[in-house]
């Protein structure tokens, strides 16, 4: 076991990062790493958590001291002979001292190497820090589907390991020089949230499929509020939740949900299946709607598949194309929604804007179908219970009308404490 007491920014003014990886199959890569940190003024805290080599370099953080970090000994997880327990073992300890070191002002970024047994750990070490530290995964998966949506962190970095396998060579160089370059940089730049106004968090898509966030965004900023408003293309809805769980918000107004349609129905473009829950479990006020949940979303880089190549399609660009959901599927989808507001704890309201849940639904317009709106609204109104309580509004999610709505009862709920327009203890800086 190594000392980690011992500071490596002794005599250095710049940035410290932690560098993870398995000393006993990654070696020359973590020493490369150190190397350039080194040669660009900043310093490395290495992490080993390999479990069953020996380590050929030096560590600053053993990994008997990881181990010992998840309440058990190398020997231990060794012994149990299944790779996958063993690696969640380590992944509980490093997550566990990366924390203490960020908090203790040690390291102000983090760097992970990683093919799927790294990466494995390197999503539960970015999810322990908090938003605003740098974190950087570089890993032979990186931007791969098999990595769930549920795990990636808010503010994640990844870059492809290109010919990262086995060994250093000039493929490998040339990517870890621009790692080393990237979190180094980032330590320099960044700073943790500072927040002075209570944020509230709107989902939606671009303006050319849900545009309320252009009437409320201004009316909540007059109102005191910071907006934060997230994408809701898969991975924008998975920052919307990690967030949520965090207790980052005042209140949110969650009025776009074709995340829930893309899970249920199977496609790619989702964010997890915990989507529309973490607000409610956290006790958050939260005004929902289902804005473009009429709608499956799927890759526009390729044919669509058989069950959806006859019907209404929008191709948004040549990444993400949408088909309008059948109304079974959006039946399906509203029993979701009504599933997973049933355990929310906070107040909970559910705007249904009779007129339309998206521009292209509009009466007239290419992707209106009447009878499949009607099943969808008709299966909420059916589905949801007290204590969620459901607003009809004879408008269309886009109309001016939907954010009075939306603003007349998060005004109210303001009014009876249920919002309290200030911002967590927790959050507060001098």
């Amino acid at each position: 076991m190594t000392d980690s007491s011992a500071s490596p920014r002794q005599g250095l003014s710049g940035p410290c990062v932690l560098v993870i990886g398995t000393c006993d199959t990654k070696s020359e890569e973590l020493g490369f790493v150190r190397d350039c940190l080194a040669a660009a003024g900043g310093a490395a805290l290495i992490m080993d958590v390999g479990v069953l080599g020996a380590p050929s370099l030096l560590p600053d953080i053993g990994n008997h001291e990881v181990a010992a970090a998840a309440q058990s000994t190398l020997a231990e997880i060794a012994a149990g002979g299944d790779e996958n327990l063993a690696m969640s073992k380590m992944a509980e300890g490093a997550a566990r001292l990366a924390r203490g070191l960020h908090d203790d002002g040690r390291v102000q970024g983090v760097l992970i190497l990683g093919g799927t047994m790294g990466t494995d750990l390197a999503l539960d070490v970015a999810a322990a820090l908090p938003l605003g530290t740098p974190k950087l995964v570089v890993s032979t998966i990186a931007f791969s589907h098999l990595i769930p949506p549920a795990r990636i962190a808010p503010d994640l970095m990844m870059m492809l390991w290109a010919g990262g396998l086995y060994g250093l060579n000039t493929v490998c160089r040339a990517v870890l020089r621009q790692a080393a370059g990237a979190v180094l940089g980032a330590c320099r730049a960044a700073a943790e949230p500072r927040y002075t106004r209570p944020l509230v968090a709107i989902t939606s898509l671009g303006k050319s499929c849900l545009s309320y966030m252009v009437g409320l965004k201004p009316a909540l900023e007059a109102r005191g509020y910071e907006v934060v408003v997230f994408h809701t293309t898969g991975m924008g809805g998975r920052a919307f939740e990690a967030l949520a769980a965090q207790g980052k918000f005042a209140a949110v107004m969650d009025f776009s949900l074709q995340e829930i349609s893309n899970q249920v129905h199977g496609s790619v473009v989702n964010s997890g299946a915990d989507r529309l829950q973490a607000a409610g479990r956290a006790g958050i006020p939260q005004l929902v709607a289902p804005g473009a949940a009429d709608m499956i979303d799927l890759p526009a880089w390729q044919p669509l598949p058989p069950p959806y190549a006859e019907r209404p399609c929008h191709a948004h660009n040549r990444l993400i194309a949408s088909v309008m959901a059948t109304p079974e599927e959006r039946r399906a989808t509203a029993r979701r929604i009504a599933e997973q507001l049933a355990g929310a704890s906070g107040p909970t309201a559910l705007l249904l804007p009779r007129c339309g849940v998206q521009e292209w639904d509009r009466t007239g317009a290419a992707l209106h179908d009447a009878a499949g709106l009607a099943a969808f609204l008709d299966e909420l109104r059916a589905q949801v219970r007290p204590p969620v309580r459901l607003i009809d509004l004879d408008a269309h999610i886009n109309d001016a009308a939907f954010c009075d709505a939306a603003l007349e009862v998060f005004d109210a709920w303001v009014r009876d404490g249920v919002v309290v327009p200030g911002v967590p203890a927790r959050d507060r800086h001098p």
